[in-house]
């Protein structure tokens, strides 16, 4: 039983030592491998185009929370995704800043910073200001207990619409009053068949004017046709995206000099090197022991 590693030296620096103190063979690199038969776990973000090599891999783990970039796995392969608590809060450290810029309205100050003007504006309390996060899951959670922490009016949607404790969550049947109530809108959702494209013309329209939009959930589901007609038409007032369509943007693309947008290049979190190791390594036991493999995922619904 060994896994093959296919990510970065320098994340292989931290994983091998642990792999050696767990007994278990860690293979860096297909050009290393000697025996594909002997690879029953692969770690990966993207993997090889042919895992047929590998005639006894058993799990595929990918190196971040998401998978839906994966293609199908062969028959008899399992996906996981790694789970690991950095991940959640650095997605909620980011969330919370991006939530606050445009809150304080960061992007107007520095287009007028690029402008070399000074003028200040009305400066906005947080304190019932309508905050809708779409996506209840843990990251999710963490983000509005923050937020509500900070005096933030927060509500939460998700299809299932389970109770979350001090915040009120409406479920599918809900989406429009949600949207309603939202001045200030976090996507967090998985991407799926019902989220790809969600973001577009009808869905802002259903927003109260001026509304802002904070996106870490995944590029597909926001049109970005969409979202500059809703800035021109100042249904929308800004836009802070780490995640795009297509991702990354093209160099000429309009949302680079869009003052009313601020982007960040996927970087709301980035997996913690141990962690990511040690999830590994709980998969490898699971798989040994026969036991549930944690971050396994359905690939049918999407995540």
């Amino acid at each position: 039983m060994a896994l093959l590693f296919l990510s970065t030296l320098e994340r292989a620096a931290v994983w091998q030592p642990l792999f050696e103190a767990a007994g278990v063979e860690m293979i860096v690199g297909e050009a290393a491998v000697t025996d594909p038969a002997a690879i029953t776990h692969l770690v990966c973000w993207v993997p090889p185009q042919d895992l047929r090599r590998y005639p006894n891999l058993q799990v595929v783990i990918s190196t971040g929370a998401g998978v839906d970039h994966m293609p199908p796995m062969p028959e008899g392969v399992q996906l996981a995704r790694t789970l690991a608590p950095g991940i959640e809060e650095m997605v909620r450290d980011w969330v919370v800043m991006a939530t606050l810029m445009l809150h304080r309205e960061m992007p107007i100050y520095l287009g007028q910073q690029r402008e070399g003007r000074w003028q200040n504006r009305p400066v906005p309390l947080a304190r019932g200001t309508r905050v809708g996060i779409m996506g209840m899951g843990r990251i999710g959670q963490l983000a509005a207990e923050t937020l509500r922490g900070m005096g933030f009016d927060v509500a939460g949607w998700s299809r299932s619409g389970r109770a979350v404790a001090g915040v009120e969550v409406y479920g599918a049947t809900g989406m429009e009053d949600f949207l309603a109530r939202s001045e200030v809108l976090i996507c967090l959702l998985p991407l799926t068949a019902e989220t790809r494209g969600l973001m577009d013309a009808n869905f802002f329209a259903k927003l109260p004017q001026g509304a802002k939009l904070v996106h870490a959930g995944r590029g597909a589901q926001l049109d970005m046709a969409a979202l500059k007609e809703a800035l021109d038409a100042g249904q929308l007032a800004s836009a802070m995206l780490d995640v795009t369509d297509p991702e990354p943007l093209p160099e000429d693309h309009w949302a680079w000099a869009d003052p009313r947008i601020v982007i960040t290049p996927h970087v709301a979190a980035s997996t913690d090197a141990r962690e990511g190791a040690q999830h590994a390594l709980a998969v490898v036991r699971a798989s040994r022991e026969g036991t549930e493999i944690p971050g396994l995922v359905d690939q049918t619904r999407g995540y």
